[in-house]
C-alpha cells in the first residue's frame, strides 16, 4: 500500500487504460479523481476510493478549475497520469485543419494542460509521479495517422524535456507507449477500417492484432501494471524516458 493516502488523478478514466490504471492505484491505498467528459460513465464505474470528476482536457479553463477543486477535496496532486486521448486516422491530403488540431488539442494541448496543474500542487510535496499514456505510434511512424503519430511524438517530447527540468528533485515524469489495446477505441476502430477498407469486423480488427508484435491485443491491466511500478518508491531513477508495451521490439 506504498500510495497510502496520496491523491492521483488519472484523465479518461472512465474506461480502458484509464479505468484499469486507477483501480492499480486505488489497490495500493490512493484517492484517486477520474476525469472524463461524461459524468454517467464514471459514475457507473467509479469504485470506493475514486472519485468521478467532469472534465474536458481540451477545456484549460476547466482543467484548471476541477484539477484545483480535486485538490481542494482531496489534497495535493502526487500522481497524475495524462491518459485522454482520441485515436482517428486520415491519409495526408485527406487531413484539414480542424482535424489535425481536433487531434492536438486532445492528445496534446490536454496532456500538457492536465500535467501542468497537477503539478503546482506536486511541488508542494516531497514527491510526485506524472505519466503520460502515449503510444507505440509516439516512436515509429503509422500509415494514415499522421496527426494522431505526431501528437504521441509530441507527448514523448513534453515528458522528456519536464524530467529534465526536475533532475534531482522528487518528481518523475515518463511515457507509456502502448500498442493496440483491448479497449473500446479497438472497437471503434474496428469498425472504421471496415467502413473505410470494404473488409469484414474480423478482418479489421485482425489488422491491428497484427501490429502487435505479439499477435495479440494488449490487455488494460498491462498497462495499469506499467504504471503502478512508475508509482513505486524503488522506480525513483527511471526518468524522461518511456516503456514500450508491444509485444516486442519495433
Amino acid at each position: 500500500m506504498y500510495l497510502e493516502g496520496k491523491h492521483a488523478i488519472v484523465t479518461g478514466g472512465g474506461t480502458g487504460i484509464g479505468l484499469a490504471i486507477a483501480r492499480a492505484l486505488v489497490a495500493e491505498g490512493a484517492k484517486v479523481t477520474i476525469t472524463g467528459r461524461r459524468l454517467e460513465v464514471l459514475e457507473d464505474v467509479a469504485e470506493d476510493g475514486m472519485f468521478p470528476m467532469v472534465m474536458d482536457v481540451t477545456d484549460e479553463a476547466q482543467v484548471r478549475d476541477v484539477t484545483a477543486a480535486a485538490v481542494e477535496a482531496r489534497g495535493p496532486v502526487q500522481v497524475c497520469v495524462a491518459n485522454a486521448g482520441i485515436a482517428e486516422g486520415r491519409k495526408l491530403h485527406k487531413t484539414d485543419g480542424a482535424f489535425w488540431r481536433k487531434i492536438m488539442a486532445t492528445n496534446l494541448d490536454g496532456c500538457f494542460y492536465t500535467v501542468r496543474e497537477s503539478l503546482r500542487s506536486m511541488l508542494d510535496t516531497d514527491w510526485g509521479r506524472v505519466i503520460a499514456v502515449s503510444s507505440i505510434a509516439g516512436i515509429k511512424g503509422s500509415a494514415g495517422a499522421g496527426a494522431y503519430s505526431a501528437s504521441k511524438h509530441g507527448v514523448i517530447g513534453m515528458m522528456r524535456s519536464f524530467g529534465e527540468d526536475f533532475l534531482g528533485q522528487p518528481y518523475t515524469f515518463n511515457s507509456i507507449c502502448p500498442g493496440y489495446v483491448d479497449t473500446p477505441i479497438v472497437e471503434r476502430n474496428t469498425a472504421s477500417i471496415a467502413e473505410r477498407t470494404g473488409a469484414s469486423s474480423e478482418e479489421a480488427r485482425g489488422m491491428m492484432v497484427d501490429v502487435n508484435r505479439h499477435k495479440r491485443l494488449i490487455r488494460p491491466e498491462e498497462i495499469a501494471a506499467a504504471a503502478l511500478w512508475l508509482c513505486n518508491p524503488l522506480s525513483e531513477s527511471v526518468n524522461g524516458t518511456e516503456i514500450h508495451i508491444g509485444g516486442g521490439q519495433f
